[in-house]
C-alpha cells in the first residue's frame, strides 16, 4: 500500500523515538458491524530531525505485517506515548500488538488541566493551543479497504503531524501551573483499559436484571455468555443475535421449546432455526446449575428522591472549585461519583472509594463535599466586581 513504511524506515523512526523519549501515535480504525473493533492503521510521528520523515504509517491489516519492535517500544518506560482521546487506541493496541503502554501523556486529558475543556477535540487544539487548523475530510471513510486512497494518507498523516508540539505545549503549561503531574496520574489509568468484554460485568448492566429471582439470574448470566461466543464465532455486533431487552425477557419466562420462545417479545430471527435451538439448549444449561454459582450484583443501592437536592448541592460546590482552579469540571467528579457519595452518607456507610474522594481530588474538593453533607459547611450566593457565585460557609 502506497504511503505505509516498510520494515527499515519503520526501524530508523523507532530508534530515533529511543532517542528522543518520545513517539506520538494514533490510530484508525472500524467497529461497525463487528463484534470486535478491527485496528486498520497505526500513525507514528517522531520530532523533526535532517534525513528522515517523522511519520511513518503502519498497515496492519498486511498479509505480513511489520515485526518493528512497536510493542517493545510501547511498553518501554523511558519513552512518553503522546496520543489524543486515546481510550480507544490503547484497546486497540494493546490486543493486536499484546503488549503495554506505560508512560503516557493524553493531550486531551493535559487540556482539561490547562483550562481548554475536558472533552476538546483535536481540531480545536490545535487552533486554540498551537493556532493551526487541518483540514478533516476522511473521518468517515472505509478505513479496512486496500488501498487507501491518497486523500486518506493525508488525513492520517495529519493525525499525528502536530501532535508532540501541542504535547510539549500543553506540557508547558502545566508546569507552569504545577499541575503536570496530575495529568500524568490521570493518564495513568489509561493504559489499563481494554476492550475484552466481561460476561459478569456486561450481566449487571443489562435493562431490569435486578428484577430477575435467582434462578433467572442464572439464565441471564448463561444468555449473555452463548451471546458473546455467537457474536464472536459470527463476527457479528452482540445486539444482532439477541437484544438486551429479549434476553432479559427470556431469562424470565425460561422457554422450553420453539413455540414459547417464538412468543417472547424482542427475539426476533434468534426464534427460529439453528440459531433458536442454541438459544433453547442455553436457558436448559442454566437451569440444571446450582444456586450457589450464581454472583451476586455489585451494584450500589438504588438512588432515591430525597438524594436529587443533594447531589444538586455537591454539583454546585464541586463547580465551583472547578471554576475557581480553572479546571474542566469533568475532571474532577462525575453525576454517579457525587450519586455515591450521598447514598454512602443516606444509608450511614463509608465514603465510597471514587475519584472524586482521592488523591489531589480530595484536596480540591472531596474533604469539602463530605463537610457539606455532614452539615459541617453551606453554600450561599455572594456578589462581588459585579458577578455572583457560589461562597463557602462553615457553620
Amino acid at each position: 500500500m502506497s504511503g505505509v513504511a516498510d520494515a527499515g524506515v519503520l526501524r530508523d523512526l523507532l530508534d530515533h523515538a529511543r532517542e528522543s523519549g518520545s513517539l506520538a501515535v494514533d490510530t484508525e480504525f472500524m467497529g461497525e458491524g463487528r463484534y470486535r473493533t478491527l485496528l486498520c492503521l497505526i500513525q507514528l510521528a517522531v520530532p523533526e530531525q535532517p534525513g528522515i520523515d517523522p511519520i511513518a504509517l503502519v498497515d496492519p491489516l498486511e498479509e505480513h505485517p511489520i515485526d518493528s519492535g512497536l510493542a517493545e517500544i510501547l511498553a518501554d518506560p523511558s519513552v512518553q506515548i503522546v496520543m489524543h482521546a486515546g481510550r480507544q487506541d490503547i484497546a486497540l493496541l494493546r490486543r493486536h500488538l499484546q503488549t503495554e503502554i506505560v508512560n503516557l501523556f493524553d493531550t486531551q486529558v493535559a487540556a482539561g488541566f490547562a483550562g481548554l475543556g475536558a472533552q476538546a477535540s483535536y481540531d480545536s487544539l490545535l487552533a486554540d493551543v498551537l493556532h493551526l487548523r487541518v483540514a478533516k475530510t476522511a473521518s468517515f471513510t472505509r478505513w479496512d479497504a486496500r488501498p487507501l486512497s491518497a486523500e486518506q494518507l493525508e488525513y492520517a498523516r495529519d493525525d499525528v503531524l502536530h501532535l508532540l508540539e501541542m504535547a510539549s505545549e500543553l506540557q508547558r503549561r502545566l508546569e507552569g501551573l504545577g499541575r503536570l503531574d496530575w495529568a500524568l496520574e490521570e493518564c495513568e489509568p489509561l493504559t489499563h483499559v481494554s476492550d475484552e468484554r466481561d460476561p459478569q460485568t456486561i450481566l449487571e448492566r443489562l435493562p431490569r436484571v435486578n428484577g430477575l429471582n435467582g434462578p433467572a439470574r442464572l439464565v441471564a448470566r448463561e444468555l449473555v455468555e452463548w451471546r458473546e461466543q455467537t457474536a464472536e464465532r459470527q463476527n457479528r455486533p452482540v445486539q444482532s443475535v439477541l437484544g438486551d431487552a429479549g434476553l432479559v425477557e427470556v431469562a424470565r419466562r425460561q422457554p422450553k421449546s420453539r413455540e414459547d420462545l417464538a412468543k417472547i417479545r424482542g427475539v426476533g430471527a434468534s426464534s427460529g432455526g439453528r440459531r433458536a435451538q442454541e438459544l433453547l439448549d442455553a436457558v436448559a444449561r442454566a437451569r440444571g446449575r446450582e444456586p450457589e454459582e450464581l454472583v451476586q450484583s455489585t451494584r450500589p443501592p438504588a438512588p432515591k428522591g430525597e438524594d436529587l437536592p443533594l447531589v444538586a448541592l455537591a454539583e454546585a460546590l464541586a463547580r465551583t472549585r472547578a471554576r475557581e482552579a480553572g479546571l474542566a469540571y469533568e475532571l474532577l467528579a462525575a453525576r454517579a461519583d457525587l450519586q455515591a457519595i450521598v447514598t454512602s452518607v443516606r444509608v450511614g456507610a463509608e465514603p465510597p472509594d471514587v475519584r472524586t474522594l482521592r488523591g489531589w481530588r480530595r484536596e480540591l474538593v472531596g474533604g469539602e463535599l463530605l463537610e457539606l453533607l455532614d452539615g459541617q459547611i453551606s453554600l450561599s450566593v455572594g456578589a462581588g466586581d459585579g458577578t455572583r457565585g457560589v461562597k463557602v460557609i462553615r457553620n
